[in-house]
């Protein structure tokens, strides 16, 4: 019996619950801590991004009139999921590049708590954030944070899963919808990661993950009609980030930006509620008293 030849993976796109290539059919190669090629994964174009913003919107409106209960269900289940796998992640974070200075299991258990904690806060947001104002009159005057729509997030580059579960999470449970633009030194985690997503009853279309040069996709995103929010925090490159600002500006959409506090994703003040609120806003209604 001859020797056979390991069955090597094939890194895809996850757009509308499906794993597509990359309409254009260009790959770029990734590489390991040694240099070495460790596989080669899709790069994007603008028109599978356009594709990843009409699935996103065509499922934003479902996931968000799901109960806050339901969306808590399932963003746990993806945590259980991850646990499950939670091998196979320590191994692709342990040969790929982008995970220098973070121990891989600790990645890897900080994510899967990380989805844990902002599950928790899915039917609580709105307590905490909303609730009825003093008014002078004869009003019930009442505010309630609701997800924006379509976000389009740029997962930070390290650690590669932690980042982007940091940016994920928050920007889901709310009932926005989103379009990722992973790590370009490090994907490769991160859209296996897709796989859990896929079979963690996440409806189709509610995260649409993209892999590419962050110079072609994130000026299209900034300047997309149907983007409602835009979170540059995983964006390192000033210049690449001040043209996706006025992009945005244009195109009136809401843009999240980098602070100092947002550097070290593995610190516990990473999560926090006020990033589900980036991507929310906060809507307010009057009510009459009485007859």
């Amino acid at each position: 019996m001859t020797d056979r030849l390991d069955v090597r993976k094939t890194y895809k796109l996850y757009i509308g619950g499906a794993f597509p290539r990359s309409e254009s059919g260009r790959t770029f190669a990734v590489e390991g801590h040694d240099g070495a090629t460790l596989a080669h994964a899709p790069l994007g174009s603008r028109k599978d991004l356009r594709d990843a913003v009409a699935a996103a919107r065509s499922a934003q409106g479902g996931w968000a009139g799901r109960t806050a209960y339901n969306r808590a269900q399932i963003l746990y289940r993806i945590a259980e999921m991850l646990e499950g796998r939670s091998a196979q992640f320590i191994d692709e974070l342990a040969r790929g590049a982008g995970a220098t200075g973070v121990d891989p299991a600790a990645e890897v258990r900080a994510s899967i708590d990380r989805w844990v904690w902002y599950a928790g806060w899915a039917d609580k947001i709105a307590q905490m954030a909303g609730g009825a104002n003093p008014v002078a009159g004869p009003y019930f005057n009442l505010s309630v944070p609701e997800p924006s729509g379509v976000a389009v997030v740029v997962a930070p580059d390290d650690p590669p899963l932690l980042g982007l579960v940091s940016r994920l999470a928050p920007a889901i449970v709310s009932g926005n919808s989103a379009v990722v633009i992973l790590s370009e030194t490090a994907p490769l985690a991160a859209l296996t990661f897709c796989e859990v997503l896929a079979t963690s009853d996440l409806p189709g279309g509610v995260v649409n993950v993209l892999t590419g040069r962050r110079a072609e996709l994130v000026p299209h995103a900034a300047a997309h009609r149907d983007v409602d929010v835009l979170d540059l925090i995983g964006v390192d490159d000033s210049g690449l980030r001040t043209d996706a600002e006025r992009a945005a500006a244009d195109s009136v959409t809401r843009v999240i930006r980098p602070r100092p506090a947002d550097t070290d994703w593995s610190h516990d003040a990473s999560q926090r509620p006020d990033l589900i609120l980036a991507s929310c806003e906060i809507k307010t209604v009057w009510h009459p008293k009485g007859r």
